[in-house]
Formats: structure tokens, sequence, C-alpha cells
């Protein structure tokens, strides 16, 4: 049996643990939901990291370095302006006003139980699209390491994550998360200090990267990801937003005991991720372009790009350097990495729709044990669409698909929750249908954009002329929701203090 396969066993074995214990633990709501709200600020904040660390950053970012060089910078920068707003904006008032979902913030602001329709709605909507980024990636990732075909590969990631999910929730989510977190810090700094030891030094690596990358010396120039003007503010004001409106982040808030608690999780989240972001900026992006590109080891058959495309750069960077066995631990932890969100974006888009959507739609509160069976249902409904999903955009880039769910989260979930927070002037029907304003605007822009209405659906040419409409819905989701409000009764609003 080669280390490829017996690390990915191992991983498997591990979570299938975690799983059946935090199962034995409880199976009540509170638990398949938030953990019971019993995880530590620490555990959160490696949680949170585990979260945020998926394969968007450890394949799709390398692999947008891989082919742009440090141009791609941007895609590091603005997440972590992203976590600080939300350090400073979001942690503690979510806390205080939520249980289970960002239903019951918004009810608890506004008053009205048809806040969970959108905040159901939405949830689902994010979720969804960002599994498509992760399946996308587990599809990738199994079909180089079993051979398997794409469609197989997604099958079997959509199985473990129903059994995950449906019978660990949230506290098997939250220590798959942890342990994953730690495994990649650790193997991400392995690897890096493999690429140093190897190139003896960083002169020599980025020597190595101008000669070998087309864009030469190029290859080290940050800009605006060689967009127009309007694509690249537009872009990082998504990335930075749209952060802010995560489900499958703004629930972790939920997982524990206060907002201490809360506060104290994004601080460590943020100096993990920062970290991890730096060696893979300064070092395995450099190292996968030394080491990979124009090696005959890892090209296609047909001559064009490497085996299982860009994503898979960083994949042939450990290969390269410590064999098969390294590329085998790699493989699990890479594995693991999308396993830990798959499970938490299920949990949220679940939970949105047997809490929020099913109780409304119902218009009577559910049993706890009616409600767990449809958490249980829906886990099975979202992993089904997120799967169909992936097989349709299995060619795009992951971390162009996750900037995607960015902006749409960006002009959905951000605008409504800070004005519901911060104006006490904010109604319910303003937040519906400025919510609503910005799903729908970001999405139908996003198809009518040159990624999708060119690329996917095969039309000559887009007619919106940018990937990324932030700067537009963004702005028009907070506008209807003022104006809306303004012409509309207000409800009593629950205090902040």
């Amino acid at each position: 049996m080669s280390m490829s396969i017996l690390s990915f066993l191992v991983t498997i074995a591990v979570t299938l643990v975690i799983t059946v214990w935090a199962a034995r633990r409880g199976q009540s709501k509170s638990a398949l939901y938030t953990a019971g709200g019993e995880i530590s600020g620490g555990q959160n904040g490696l949680a949170i990291s585990g979260d945020f660390l998926s394969a968007t950053t450890l394949l799709g970012t390398t692999a947008l370095f891989y082919a742009k060089g440090t141009d791609m910078v941007i895609y590091y920068i603005c997440p972590l302006v992203g976590f600080a707003l939300m350090l400073l904006l979001i942690a503690g008032p979510l806390r205080r006003l939520g249980r289970y979902s960002i239903g019951d913030v918004m009810v608890a602001r506004l008053g009205s139980e048809n806040m969970r329709i959108f905040s159901g709605i939405s949830a689902i909507t994010i979720s969804l699209i960002y599994l498509i980024a992760q399946m996308v990636g587990a599809g990738t990732l199994l079909s180089v390491l079993f051979g398997l075909p794409f469609t197989a590969a997604v099958l079997t990631m959509g199985v473990l994550a129903v059994i995950y999910v449906a019978f660990g929730g949230m506290l098997a989510a939250t220590w798959v998360q942890i342990v994953k977190a730690v495994l990649l810090i650790a193997s991400v700094g392995g690897l890096c200090l493999m690429v140093v030891v190897h190139f003896g030094g960083l002169t020599a690596l980025y020597d190595r990267v101008e000669a070998v990358h087309p864009l030469g010396a190029r290859v080290f120039d940050a800009g605006g990801f060689r967009m127009d003007l309007f694509s690249s503010i537009s872009f990082a004001v998504g990335q930075s937003l749209g952060l802010l409106g995560l489900p499958h982040l703004l629930i972790r808030f939920f997982t524990v005991p206060d907002e201490k608690a809360a506060r104290r999780s994004i601080v460590i989240a943020v100096w993990l991720i920062g970290l991890v972001f730096i060696l893979l900026l300064t070092i395995a992006g450099p190292g996968a372009i030394a080491m990979v590109m124009g090696n005959p080891q890892f090209m296609a058959p047909d001559g064009k790009g490497i085996i299982g495309g860009g994503n898979m750069a960083i994949m042939h960077l450990a290969e390269a350097l410590g064999g098969q066995p390294f590329f085998g631990v790699m493989a699990g932890i890479a594995f693991a990495t999308i396993l830990a969100v798959v499970a938490g974006l299920t949990i949220s888009a679940a939970s949105a729709g047997s809490h929020d959507l099913a109780s409304t739609i119902v218009r009577r509160k559910l049993s706890d044990h009616t409600e767990v069976l449809v958490f249980r249902g829906a886990t099975v409904a979202v992993v089904v669409v997120a799967m169909l999903l992936a097989i349709l955009f299995q060619h795009e880039n992951v971390a162009f698909l996750a900037a995607l769910v960015f902006a749409i989260s960006a002009s959905t979930n951000f605008p409504v929750l800070i004005l519901a927070l911060y104006w006490k002037g904010t109604t319910a029907t303003g937040a519906v249908m400025g919510g609503f304003t910005g799903l729908i605007s970001s999405v139908v822009l996003i198809v009518l954009s040159p990624a999708v209405w060119v690329s996917v659906l095969g039309h000559g040419t887009a007619i919106f002329p940018s990937d990324y409409p932030t700067l537009v819905t963004v702005p028009l989701a907070f506008v209807v929701t003022w104006a809306v409000s303004r012409m509309s009764q207000p409800h009593p609003a629950a205090a902040l203090t």
C-alpha cells in the first residue's frame, strides 16, 4: 500500500473516531448546532483558523501564485482586514444576541420571525457556493491520489460529509477543525523549511523562480491582480467585508460560553492564519514555481499545465521534496483540511434549513427531536446539491470560486447585520428587502460576468464586464435597507448592552 493511500485512510479513521466520540457526547439540538456552547476561546480560535484555512488557501492561492506570482497577495491581505473588522464589530454582539443561528440574532434585534426566512435562504446560498469550491478541491485531490474519476471522488467526499455532520454535529466538526489546523500549520512549516534547505536560502529560491516563470522578474510585482481599477477595488471590498457575513464562521461564536471567549478566538485565529499566509506567500508559492514548473515529472500528458491542474501545485512540491511519502502526508492533511471546512459549511446550511426555515414555514416551533431529524435530512439535501454543482464547476480555480462567495456574503449578510446591530432605525421589512436585493443582484451579476457567462455558459461576450460586483451590490443593499426601513414601521429592538 502506497504512503498516499495509507495517509488518506489514517485521516478517515481519525475523523471517524472523532465523530463517534462526538455522537456519544450527545445528539441534542444544542450539541449538533453549537457543541453545547462549551468550546473554549483557544479551541475556537484553532477551529476558526481550521475553518478558514481551507482548500482555497492550501490549494487555490498557491495555484494563483504559481500562475500569477506575488500579484495575488490581495488574496492574503483582505481577509486579515476582514477579521479585524469582525473582532471590532461582530463577535461580541453576535454572541450576546444569538444562540443557534444568525436568524436568532436577526429576530432578537428586529422583532420579526420572518427574518428567519431571509437568514436561512442567505446562509444556504452562501454555504452552498462555498461548498462547491471545497468539493472541487476534494475531487481534484482524490482524482490524483487514487486515479478516480472526478465524479466518483466528489461522491466519496459527499458521503463522508453526511456521516460526520449528521451524527457528529458541531462538536465533531470543531475537533476535526482543531486537529486539522495543527496538522496544516505544522506541515506548511515543515514544507517551507525543506524548500529553504533545498535551495540554501531565499535568494537562490527567488533567483530560480525568476528564471523559470514566464513573467521573469515581474513575478514578484504586486499590483491590482492585473485587473481594471473597478474590479480590483470591488474584489478587495468583497474579500474584506464578505468575511463578516460568512455563516460557517459566524456560527462559531455560538459555540463559546461568552463574549470574551468569542473575541479571544478571533485574535488567536488571526495570528495563526497570518502565519500560514506569510509562509505560503514567501516560501511555498515560490517553491512550487521553482521545483514544479517545467519539471517533466509533473507535466500533464497533453503538455498543457501540470497533472491535476494548477490546484495541485503545492502537492507536487511536496512530492518533489519528499517523494511519495511526503506527498502522502500532505495529501492526507489536505483532505482533512477540505473535510473540516465541508463539515462546517454543511452544518451552517443544514441548521439554517432546520432551525430557521422549517419552523417558519410550518408556522410553529418544532420539537427538538423533530428539528434534529430535519437537520439530518437537510444535511443530505445540501451535500447532494453541492456535489452536482461541483461537477459543473470542476475546472474552476477554487480560490476564484471562494472569491465569488465573499462577494455574495458582502452584499447579503454584511449590510443587514451591520445595520441591524448598529442602526436603531432598521426594520425587519427593510432588512429583508435590502438583504434579498443584495443576494439577488450579486448572484445575477456574477452569472452575467465573464467568469460564468462566457467561461461556463459559453456566450461570446459578458453582459456585466467584471467578475466582482460588490462595488455595485453592497451600496445597493445598504441603500435599499435604509430606504425601506425609513418607509416602514420599526419594531422594538433588543438592547446591545
